[in-house]
């Protein structure tokens, strides 16, 4: 490892309602290491890294570059200053090609037009000298999510990108899509780049940065070599205490079915067929898994089970009731609860308070609601039992949803959920971006429900989380259901991944198993 490359300088961000995000953090990077940045939600990571990307200002402090100070007031700016960011949601445009969005604000021109030739000797130059390989002429709709990834990282580098900022890079990579990008990532720092890693997966932390930086509550609570340091002790330093994440549950006791999906076929409204002859079950008292890269059918698989799409064929059945011609209100009222992948557009209102969001789903509840008058006291009194129940670190009930952490927004989104008296829950990536204090709480209360005869749907891109928790494990490629395991702790990483990548795919019979159940 180099020299200091970056220093941010006694950095304070406050904003305008008095939060403090960050409060006198130093945060000091080496030119050519792998630099992990961790802490929970709330602890400041965001906000430290917008400030340092142009996207914030700092009340107090400074950034240094190389030993000079600088001022960046905007992404422009620190693209200028070789500071790069790969965001955890792709600022990619579907519908234009590799070499089109590498270009994109800075394309090459011919007689007054963009010319797509040079775009693509551009793009092809670039890859060839950091060996990120990628068809220029492909469309980005059509990629792999592990191939839109490398296109990031290479716009980043193309622009001059010598402090690269990667947001939580393995979220939805397959075991083998992760081995390459870490891969890359050596190469990069081999040339002299040095690399920002923020992930909330400690295993991956280990692997593969040198140093780590720990905030917790917006201060920096030390920096250490990765060598040095365990798991565990990660863990306390990011939340003050003992964090167990090894799963310890009881073999499951399934009863009846709560849920049969059975040939279910989708066309989205490009007329491509979505969801091919998808058929399974979940019982009362277990938890299935569906493993799967991004992209294969799992989101529109949870609207149509949710009620949020239609489905063109086949039948889902909830609790012995087809749930086709149902509204979203009258599938919940069956008893089920849904944590959505997307918990700013679907999990909750973001202007709303905290007690507004909790209630949102039982406003006509008697024990709430007389004659259309809410009993105020008794909604008061239910959201701070749940806020305590839950640990949402908030003021109170009335403060808005906007103003948590996203991992306190994600534990409101699960106290309501939890706590509707379900008989069946559908988490969707139910832990994406949350620290390992909040990990911790959910996987409790998950085998906590299951215990008490509630069925689990889990899907999630975490396989450690999906083989950990998970009875059953089903794998979802191109819209189908590529592979059943009933012992989820009889299949390793690697052979998840060759289903999840379509290299594999097992022969049997899932139709057959639905009926006869």
């Amino acid at each position: 490892m180099g020299n200091e490359i970056l220093l941010m300088k006694n950095i304070t961000k406050v904003y305008p309602n008095g939060i403090v995000a960050n409060k006198d953090v130093n945060f000091s990077v080496n030119e050519g290491e792998i630099h992990a940045l961790m802490g929970e939600n709330g602890a400041g990571k965001s906000t430290l890294m917008k400030m340092l990307f142009g996207l914030e200002t700092p009340e107090e402090g400074e950034i240094f570059i190389n030993g000079k100070a600088i001022k960046i007031d905007s992404p422009t700016t620190a693209i200028k200053n070789g500071i790069g960011m790969v965001h955890q949601h792709f600022m990619l445009v579907p519908s234009l090609t590799i070499a089109e969005n590498m270009v994109l604000g800075i394309e090459p021109r011919k007689n007054g037009f963009i010319d797509f030739k040079k775009a693509v000797a551009i793009t092809e130059e670039i890859s060839k000298k950091y060996n990120l390989i990628v068809d220029p002429e492909a469309k980005i709709e059509d990629l792999p999510v592990g191939m839109k990834q490398k296109v990031e990282i290479l716009k980043a580098l193309l622009r001059g990108a010598e402090i690269l900022i990667l947001d939580e890079p393995t979220a939805v990579l397959t075991p083998q899509e992760t081995k390459e990008l870490f891969e890359e990532l050596v190469t990069l720092k081999e040339k002299g780049h040095t690399i920002i890693f923020i992930s909330h997966k400690l295993k991956e932390i280990k692997e593969i940065c040198d140093r780590i930086t720990i905030l917790r509550g917006g201060r920096s609570v030390g920096v250490h070599h990765v060598k040095d340091v365990t798991q565990e002790e990660i863990s306390r330093l990011m939340v003050g205490r003992d964090v167990v994440l090894k799963i310890d549950k009881t073999p499951a006791k399934p009863k009846e079915i709560v849920l049969k999906v059975k040939e279910v076929n989708h066309i989205d409204v490009m007329g491509k067929n979505i969801l091919n002859k998808i058929s399974f079950f979940v019982r009362e008292g277990e938890i299935v898994g569906i493993a799967g890269v991004e992209g294969n059918g799992q989101r529109e698989l949870i609207e149509l089970i949710t009620g949020l799409d239609q489905y063109d064929e086949g039948s889902i059945v909830i609790c012995d009731k087809e749930i086709r011609d149902l509204t979203i209100k009258q599938i919940r009222d069956l008893g089920i609860s849904h944590i959505s992948e997307d918990r700013m557009t679907y999990g909750v209102a973001e202007f709303a308070s905290i007690e507004e969001n909790i209630i949102s789903d039982r406003f006509d509840n008697k024990d709430l609601n007389n004659k259309g008058l809410l009993k105020i006291r008794k909604i008061q009194s239910l959201v701070k039992q749940l806020i305590d129940d839950y640990k949402v670190k908030c003021d109170n009930g009335q403060q808005p949803v906007k103003m948590l952490s996203g991992g306190n927004i994600q534990k409101v989104v699960v106290a309501r959920e939890f706590s509707s008296s379900p008989k069946i829950i559908i988490a969707n990536q139910p832990t994406r971006g949350i620290d390992v204090g909040a990990i911790e709480f959910i996987y409790e209360k998950l085998i906590q429900l299951r215990d008490e005869g509630v069925g689990v749907l889990l899907i999630s891109s975490d396989l450690n989380e999906v083989m950990e928790l998970s009875d059953r494990l089903l794998v979802m490629y191109g819209g189908e259901v590529v592979a059943s395991f009933e012992d989820s702790t009889k299949v390793t990483e690697e052979e998840l991944g060759m289903y999840m990548l379509g290299i594999k795919k097992q022969v049997f019979e899932e139709k057959r198993r639905v009926e006869n159940e």
